[in-house]
């Protein structure tokens, strides 16, 4: 016990004993540093897993749905193709430009019997009347009107022309 505190006694002895438990605290605060980093690299590393598990699945599912935009869109170019074909191909079909001709002849007739007095100039003036009402009905609401009623809509209303009305037993 003598020699114990003999060595308790000198400054050497407590300075190493005092270095010793700063050491040892060091040590421990060393020890929970390094597993509360261990800690969280292996958070950090399960969270970088998710992330990037969850950004494959989003772009997969972009992927897939691109290509499905992309196929309907060929589709469609293609659909639009044809049916352009299509629609050249009608308006370019005999008899079609004979059937205009006949609409606007009809239509020239039943102004000409609502104008009767001289033919050669009503004629003329009913041709041109009937071509220009035949051109705007091939756009709008008379086209539809024409397509669903083939005889109602090649008449136009004339109520802005006179009628002259030719009585026959009269002129006789």
């Amino acid at each position: 016990m003598e020699t114990l505190k003999a060595i308790l006694q000198e400054r050497f002895t407590w300075g190493l004993l005092l270095g010793l438990l700063i050491a040892g605290f060091i040590w421990k605060s060393a020890f929970h540093a390094k597993r509360n980093l261990s800690k969280e690299n292996k958070r950090i590393a399960d969270e970088h897993r998710d992330l990037t598990s969850h950004l494959n699945t989003q772009l997969k599912i972009n992927a897939s749905g691109n290509q499905t935009l992309q196929t309907e869109l060929e589709d469609l170019k293609k659909q639009n193709e044809t049916l352009r074909i299509n629609l050249a191909a009608l308006q370019q079909k005999p008899g079609q430009a004979e059937l205009r001709q006949l609409q606007i002849t009809e239509t020239a007739v039943r102004l000409m019997r609502e104008q009767a007095p001289g033919f050669a100039p009503a004629w003329e003036k009913a041709m041109r009347q009937a071509e220009s009402d035949l051109a705007s009905a091939d756009s709008g609401l008379k086209k539809l009107v024409r397509r669903v009623i083939p005889g109602l809509g090649n008449s136009s209303s004339t109520a802005s022309a006179p009628l002259l009305v030719t009585d026959e037993k009269a002129d006789g």
